[in-house]
């Protein structure tokens, strides 16, 4: 069975395009995951995508998740609930200083919080100043992401109050692919 899947480009190109979030309430720690490790990044992916149809990953080996991450200006960003990883952003440079948020989102348990903007708003800012933590990256000229309707229902809005904009639109009819969510089998 198909289903019509609409996929939103939005981006910021100038660091004034960025708007704050407010804190959310308790202790909400970002912190940068410095080691590279498959193992915590499929972790995160599964955790925040399972149960909205994140699949393009599923596939990977370990290899090709180890030489993902090992990318020079490929970052991982972890929001950690009182020690409880809550959600991650995911960086990537790309040629001529774009940096991409390639992925972005919240555990289910901590959606609905107000994490979600904060980890953004950080994660963008993280974006902004990329090329000095990797020496030999051009400055951070623009800073985009793409959502599709398969996301969650806040994901455009807190893009927009975040300061991005839109700059495409794409529908296209995709395979719907059943997630195996962070537990296969478990039906969640």
């Amino acid at each position: 069975m198909s289903i019509t899947v609409t996929t939103w480009s939005l981006e910021q190109t100038s660091p004034a395009d960025q708007r704050p979030a407010s804190a959310p309430e308790g202790d909400i720690r970002i912190t940068r995951a410095e080691v590279p490790s498959p193992e915590f990044s499929r972790f995160l992916y599964t955790a925040v995508g399972g149960d909205i149809r994140w699949t393009d990953r599923l596939g990977m080996t370990y290899a090709e998740w180890q030489k993902w991450l090992e990318q020079p200006g490929v970052e991982t960003w972890v929001a950690y609930d009182r020690g409880t990883p809550a959600g991650y952003v995911e960086l990537q440079a790309q040629e001529g200083g774009s940096v991409e948020i390639v992925y972005f989102g919240l555990v289910p348990a901590f959606r609905g919080r107000r994490i979600g903007g904060h980890l953004l708003a950080h994660g963008t800012a993280r974006a902004w100043d990329l090329a000095e933590r990797w020496p030999g990256l051009p400055a951070t000229s623009r800073v985009w992401l793409h959502t599709c309707s398969k996301d969650g229902p806040h994901a455009m809005d807190n893009y927009l109050r975040r300061g991005f904009r839109l700059f495409d639109t794409a529908v296209a009819e995709e395979e719907e692919v059943a997630t195996p969510g962070p537990w296969q089998g478990s039906g969640l």
